[in-house]
């Protein structure tokens, strides 16, 4: 069996008279320690499906089974749990708190979970030792960014979701940011999913689901993905 297994996953908005169809019978595989880019232009469901495997919305029919348990039948209390101990969040926006610095920010995380890792040992893993005691308004978009990982990755998850990550950020940020996520799933074994509308993020991926208008159109597993060092965009 695989680390994660989707399996004919349906989502619908309703939107007064209207019902929006976001998944449409979405399935697919990821083995563990995998990095995955679920790729698609704006509005193709990657958000939603991206939102159901971590446990922020659920699926209206389908099986979203996770290292053998399935996630789509668990309660809120049950999903509460995994979101706290199993899975990391990382988004295009940094969602950090203003008040605390970025060591405060990510000990916040680390607090939830009975297995984190070291505060500063994360901080050292984003290279931002020498930043941890100023304010999120202090630094620039790509260290925030590099703490909103740091917060993601002290909890220590086995999965690691990252929505448009490199989104706000320019060219030579974004790579470095890439570089960070592709070390964590290499060095720690933890399944990294990155979804983008940027094709050429996916070709540093180890699997690429390409998704549009609600569906999955096609699963490519990437024989050689390239280092970060040698995508441009």
């Amino acid at each position: 069996m695989s680390y994660v297994e989707v399996k004919d996953v349906f989502k619908r908005y309703h939107m007064g008279d209207n019902v929006i169809v976001a998944n449409n019978g979405v399935s697919f595989s990821i083995e563990e320690g995998e990095f995955v880019v679920i790729l698609g232009p704006s509005g193709a469901g990657k958000s939603t499906v991206l939102n159901i495997l971590g446990g922020m919305d659920s699926c209206d029919e389908g099986e979203i089974i996770v290292d053998g348990v399935d996630i789509a039948k668990h309660s809120t209390k049950e999903l509460t749990t995994y979101r706290r101990l199993d899975v990391g969040f990382v988004f295009q926006f940094y969602n950090l708190v203003p008040n605390l610095t970025a060591r405060e920010n990510v000990e916040l995380a680390s607090q939830v979970s009975s297995k984190a890792l070291d505060v500063d040992e994360v901080l050292s893993l984003v290279s931002l030792d020498h930043r941890k005691d100023n304010f999120p308004a202090q630094l620039s978009g790509g260290e925030q960014q590099r703490v909103a990982i740091a917060r993601a990755l002290a909890k220590n998850p086995k999965l690691l979701l990252c929505d448009e990550p490199t989104g706000a950020l320019d060219f030579e940020t974004g790579k470095q940011v890439l570089k960070i996520l592709e070390n964590t799933c290499r060095d720690y074994r933890t399944t990294v999913i990155v979804i983008t509308h940027n094709s050429e993020i996916a070709k540093m991926a180890d699997r690429i689901i390409r998704v549009n208008d609600a569906k999955v159109r096609s699963i490519e597993i990437n024989e050689n993905p390239l280092p970060v060092e040698e995508i441009e965009w």
